[in-house]
């Protein structure tokens, strides 16, 4: 615990213990991407012409480029591909005698992050990163009993585009029997696997999973628009991924039409809010992006850049093993007082402001909406979450009864409770609202 207002530490206790910090995790992150991309900066996807367009033609690929906006197809940029098709028509595109290629090839590197764990690939918290990323790449799964028991059960896909190859095994049962609905897709497999039962007389079940192919999604959504444009393509859809080499012909080839995401304050705030994988891991792999291409990956150079940073501000590299944006890894290491110094740092930027308000705030929104109520940490506390299994962290700012400013950061791991005991969180949370009664002055 620091303060803000004399620079003192107020308490420390194993803060130079190297710890996971989960999700806590995302504050480098978004240090990172603010000090190297900037507040104000925004994030092209791109429409591409391999050749020029002649009498409404065009001889050659038409290629979707995607440079890392993790909000596409989300709220307020729904109609991305309709503005990239409707740009593409105003500029006399009436034929594409060649391929749809749905390029996401700008992230070098695997679409996962170091460490995740493999049993999470397919889980909407794991979605796989993409430079071609749509609708925060998950899928909506819907089940509902078949007209009659021994019947198949009905599987419902939304997005529709994004139905992956299926195994269906999954009937229907007798009335008022469990419900035993089991859905798996092998780490790196295409095919999903429907097995088990649904009771006959059971409500729509309802399920979110993680996208095999954004990019192919992405693809089949502009191949939809163009034809709704009256864009004809004569090709066939294809997919670039790292490390296909036919990336690299795209480089040159001129630019039809883009959107642009939001403002990088805004994405950072969407990711701290809510705890967003995809869009911290995205803006990791955004900044590694920039570098200078070589043998590394996106995620590599980012974290090189991260390390950069860090020993600008003071935290030595044995204080902060960062391997990837989200938190999602184990083998993220942090401690207390690297936490510490960091957010100590932040309160100090221009944009310090903004980020104290990206913040989950404690009883009010984001992953803290739940947590603090009608406490003194209410509408005061300011931090962000992090949770594992057996890992519970809490850090950012609190002001105390005496109106004293304080950074905190909270770190527990290894942590499995009695049968009965309350949740791990309720003793971080405790220590929060501690701060925030706190009436004594440094």
């Amino acid at each position: 615990v620091v303060s803000l207002d004399s620079g003192r530490t107020l308490y420390a206790h194993r803060a130079d213990q190297l710890l996971q910090p989960a999700s806590t995790a995302k504050l480098f992150t978004a240090a990172l991407a603010l000090s190297v991309l900037g507040p104000d900066h925004r994030i092209p996807t791109r429409l591409l012409a391999g050749e020029r367009i002649a009498h409404g033609r065009l001889n050659g690929p038409l290629i979707l480029y995607g440079m890392g906006d993790p909000t596409l197809g989300t709220a307020g940029s729904a109609d991305w591909a309709d503005q990239l098709a409707s740009q593409a028509a105003a500029r006399g595109l009436r034929f594409v005698h060649g391929d749809l290629v749905a390029d996401d090839s700008y992230f070098a590197g695997p679409p996962y992050g170091s460490g995740w764990e493999a049993g999470d690939l397919q889980s909407w918290f794991a979605v796989p990163s993409s430079a071609l990323s749509v609708q925060e790449n998950t899928v909506d799964i819907t089940v509902n009993p078949g007209s009659a028991p021994g019947r198949p059960a009905r599987l419902e896909f939304a997005p529709a585009d994004a139905r992956p190859d299926l195994d269906d095994q999954l009937l229907t049962g007798a009335a008022h029997t469990p419900n035993d609905i089991n859905l798996y897709r092998a780490p790196g497999a295409p095919t999903l696997h429907a097995f088990g039962s649904i009771a006959a007389d059971a409500p729509a079940q309802h399920f979110k999973l993680a996208m095999t192919d954004p990019a192919l999604l992405a693809g089949r959504q502009l191949r939809r628009a163009l034809k709704q444009h009256g864009i004809r393509v004569g090709g066939q859809l294809q997919v670039v991924h790292w490390p296909q080499p036919e990336a690299a012909r795209f480089a040159q080839a001129g630019v039809l039409g883009e959107v642009w995401s939001p403002p990088l304050r805004e994405i950072v705030q969407r990711g701290l809010k809510r705890s967003q994988n995809l869009y911290l891991q995205n803006l990791l792999l955004g900044v590694g992006a920039t570098g200078t291409p070589g043998f590394s990956s996106a995620e590599r150079r980012g974290v090189e850049a991260l390390q950069r940073l860090l020993l600008h501000i003071g935290i030595p590299p044995t204080a902060s093993l960062i391997e990837e944006g989200s938190g999602l890894s184990r083998r993220n290491l942090v401690t207390p007082n690297a936490l510490a110094r960091l957010l100590s740092y932040l309160a100090a930027q221009p944009y310090a402001e903004m980020l104290r308000q990206a913040l989950p705030v404690a009883g009010v929104d984001g992953s803290l909406a739940g947590r603090m109520r009608h406490t003194a940490a209410e509408g005061n506390v300011h931090a962000k979450t992090g949770s594992l299994a057996h890992v519970h962290a809490l850090a950012g700012y609190v002001t105390t009864a005496a109106g004293e400013r304080l950074v905190f950061a909270i770190m527990l791991n290894n942590d499995q409770r009695p049968e009965g005991a309350p949740w791990a969180c309720c003793d971080v949370d405790a220590s929060a609202v501690l701060l925030a009664n706190y009436r004594g002055r440094d």
